[in-house]
């Protein structure tokens, strides 16, 4: 039976990195008894993968992995024995059976949502409206956002425009944040600090990351169908 499970990361945990979080799930499973299935061989591990790594220093309400297992409480049964394993900083948000036919998360992860925060509302150089039209000419307007993106094989030159999917400026109780849709995956993977960093360079600023918090909302993946929803949609709830 396979199972995807939905859980946010915080506080002091969101500087863990993700291959300690793999291991750190792996002692969650034992210690809540989750029947988890494990693979053949000389060296048998959990059945488990993640959907995206989250990076260093980040928040997220929108994480996810994927396991099997032989057989399963409830969901609120299993949300509870999990999260009465964890330590604070991480919570599970849902447990929820997969068709027999789905696709890991990893492998049909499309984009994902972000909203970058400044810690401060002084930090932001603009005043809202402003930066409401600045982005506005930035991305609506703009028929490409070329950028040169590092990687492993040196640099790529690519166009942004092209894998954001919406970007918009949004104010809470006089905080002002970023919010934006991006392309997520293991073959466009989109991280918001590039799309901060073309931001600023288009202004002619240099951008003030360390001032500067990300928080990751949702991941979404593509369905058989096609259509393009949250990882958790793609599951149900067990009784």
């Amino acid at each position: 039976m396979k199972i995807r499970i939905r859980f946010r990361k915080f506080g002091v945990m969101k500087f863990v990195g993700h291959l300690d979080m793999m291991r750190y799930f792996q002692k969650v499973m034992r210690r809540a008894e989750i029947d988890i299935a494990y693979s053949e061989g000389f060296s048998p591990h959990q059945i488990m993968s993640f959907a995206a790594p989250l990076g260093v220093g980040l928040t997220s309400d929108g994480e996810y992995l994927d396991i099997e297992v032989h057989s399963t409480p409830s969901s609120r049964q299993a949300l509870q024995q999990m999260n009465d394993a964890m330590v604070e900083g991480v919570e599970v948000m849902s447990y929820r059976r997969l068709p027999d036919n789905a696709k890991t998360a990893m492998s049909i992860v499309a984009a994902a949502d972000y909203r970058v925060s400044y810690q401060e509302a002084c930090d932001c150089p603009f005043s809202f409206s402003e930066l409401k039209e600045k982005l506005h000419v930035f991305y609506d307007e703009a028929e490409q956002i070329p950028v040169t993106k590092k990687t492993k094989k040196g640099e790529k030159t690519m166009d942004l425009k092209q894998l954001i999917y919406d970007l918009k400026a949004v104010e809470d109780e006089g905080r002002i944040s970023y919010k934006m849709k991006v392309s997520t995956g293991s073959v466009d993977n989109v991280k918001p600090e590039l799309v901060l960093e073309a931001f600023y360079a288009f202004l002619g600023l240099d951008l003030p990351d360390q001032r500067l918090q990300i928080h990751r909302m949702d991941v979404y993946g593509t369905a058989l169908d096609g259509s393009v929803i949250s990882l958790e949609e793609m599951g149900e709830d067990i009784a």
